[in-house]
């Protein structure tokens, strides 16, 4: 079975950093597209980046670019997003999801296939 396990939320100052991690399993980690979505309360759920497989190409939303930035190490089939300043609109639950090979600057939910159970970002001001 495909497992996608989203950790390293929690509570943060505005201006304050966090890094969620994303571990894969049950595919061939090397051969997929990663993505992290956020879905705020009573908000739909938001593509904010994304980096492909072996070409490690990468996305972001314009509410996170120059902010967020989105990594891969295959050897540990697990998936970074280094969020620096952060802002009360980035709270909410952060999910992370799989789809083949690239993944394309639009970020929509329907692109991917697999999503792991989110993990929960709270930024206070």
């Amino acid at each position: 079975d495909v497992q996608l396990q989203a950790s390293g939320g929690g509570l943060v100052q505005r201006g304050g950093s966090l890094r969620l991690s994303c571990e894969v399993s049950g595919l061939i980690f090397e051969d997929h597209a990663i993505g992290w979505f956020r879905q705020a309360p009573g908000k739909e759920r938001e593509g904010i980046s994304c980096v492909s497989s072996s070409v490690g190409s990468t996305y972001y939303a314009n509410s996170v670019k120059d902010r967020f930035t989105i990594s891969r190490d295959n050897a540990k089939k697990t998936v970074y997003l280094q969020m620096n300043d952060l802002k009360s609109e980035d709270t909410g639950v952060y999910y992370c999801t799989v789809r083949r090979f690239i993944c394309l600057p639009t970020i929509k939910t329907s692109e991917y296939n697999y999503w792991g159970q989110g993990t929960l970002v709270t930024v206070s001001s």
